[in-house]
């Protein structure tokens, strides 16, 4: 197994069980027994825990903003549709809420990169809200609302609270005129 095949399965088997059962739960042993990849090929890949954490998060900020962008994109750029998106991320089994926020809560302080890639998660969601509407002010609020609805979404179970962040995101659209 080449070097770039024991990567990709390292990194599905981290995000499996990262994102179902959390970053600390999880050693280096059930990620290399997922994967099928042997250990020294790990630690060839990720010398260390933190690296194959910041990997795991960069690769899902990458999936999941795509996702997302290819969804709005699709109904004309609306910025209501990416409510819509978090409904429907919000209902797929095993939702446990952002990744970002769950791996933030557990490290603490995390490491520097891990950090790092958690930092720019959230700027590159920002960002992209920015892109959609104008006005940053607009951005900003239409992002916490995003942000709290995944909170809630995750500690409800109830993918509904898409739809309420949907309903002030329209109040706040319709204010700007």
């Amino acid at each position: 197994m080449n070097s770039t095949e024991a990567t990709g399965r390292l990194l599905e088997a981290a995000e499996e069980l990262f994102y179902a059962h959390g970053v600390q739960a999880i050693g280096m042993d059930a990620v290399r027994e997922r994967s099928g990849v042997s250990l020294k090929r790990l630690y060839q890949c990720f010398p260390a825990k933190n690296d194959l954490v910041e990997a795991y998060l960069l690769r899902r900020d990458e999936r999941w903003r795509r996702s997302l962008r290819e969804f709005v994109h699709a109904r004309g750029d609306d910025p209501l549709t990416v409510f819509d998106w978090l409904k429907s991320w919000f209902a797929e089994p095993g939702f446990r809420g952002c990744a970002f926020i769950n791996s933030f809560g557990e490290f603490g302080e995390p490491a520097p990169g891990i950090a790092a890639a958690i930092r720019k998660h959230k700027d590159e969601v920002r960002a992209y809200l920015r892109g959609l509407v104008s006005g940053q002010n607009l951005a900003d609020q239409l992002f916490a609302l995003v942000e709290g609805a995944t909170v809630l979404a995750a500690i409800t179970g109830n993918p509904g609270e898409a739809d309420t962040a949907r309903e002030a995101a329209k109040v706040l659209l319709a204010a700007q005129g």
